[in-house]
């Protein structure tokens, strides 16, 4: 074989290595990524006495475990808002009791409950164009779990990973 042959078989061989070595990392990054994202229900409800009642009896009832909650209102309706156990089965539930309810995607970030760690995770985000649409925190010891709705949600997740935020798995956050 020539020096230009195994120059050429050799840089075809890189190539296809290249090629190769971005498919895994991208496959592998992909994988790590869909385990930051958490699954939320999003839950209609009309601003009445009970309804909120309904909602946790139903899921007492399948003991259900809730993790987050949190309503936004107006005088006419709210959203409720709640990370459970087990998103889907509790989705399906509701349904059944007649309740609109959807799954939305959010990513949860652990940091030390002061003002100025959620304001560095929120200052990673709008640095790169990335809008916050909607956000609740709750502490544990003296951490704050901090839940997030981003425009862009696996834009989030690399943002934050790259700064070394500590975000937590859906299935270690369904735990708790």
């Amino acid at each position: 074989m020539q020096e230009s042959e195994l120059k050429g078989n050799l840089l075809v061989l890189l190539f296809y290595l290249t090629d190769f070595i971005f498919i895994f990392e991208n496959s592998f990054y992909t994988k790590i990524v869909k385990k930051m994202i958490i699954h939320q229900l999003s839950i209609f409800l009309e601003n009445k006495s009970g309804r909120l009642t309904e909602v946790l009896e139903v899921l007492g009832e399948e003991n259900i475990r809730i993790t987050a909650l949190s309503v936004a209102d107006t005088t006419e309706f709210g959203i409720l808002r709640l990370i459970v156990s087990d998103p889907e089965k509790a989705k399906e539930l509701l349904k059944a009791h007649n309740f609109t309810v959807n799954l939305t995607e959010v990513i949860s970030v652990m940091a030390p409950n002061e003002a100025k760690h959620y304001a560095k995770i929120l200052k990673i985000l709008s640095d790169l164009d990335i809008s916050v649409e909607y956000t609740y925190a709750f502490s544990v010891g003296d951490k704050s779990i901090i839940i997030l709705r981003c425009s862009n949600t696996e834009n989030a997740i690399k943002a934050l990973k790259s700064h070394e935020m500590e975000l937590l798995k859906a299935s270690d956050l369904y735990k708790i």
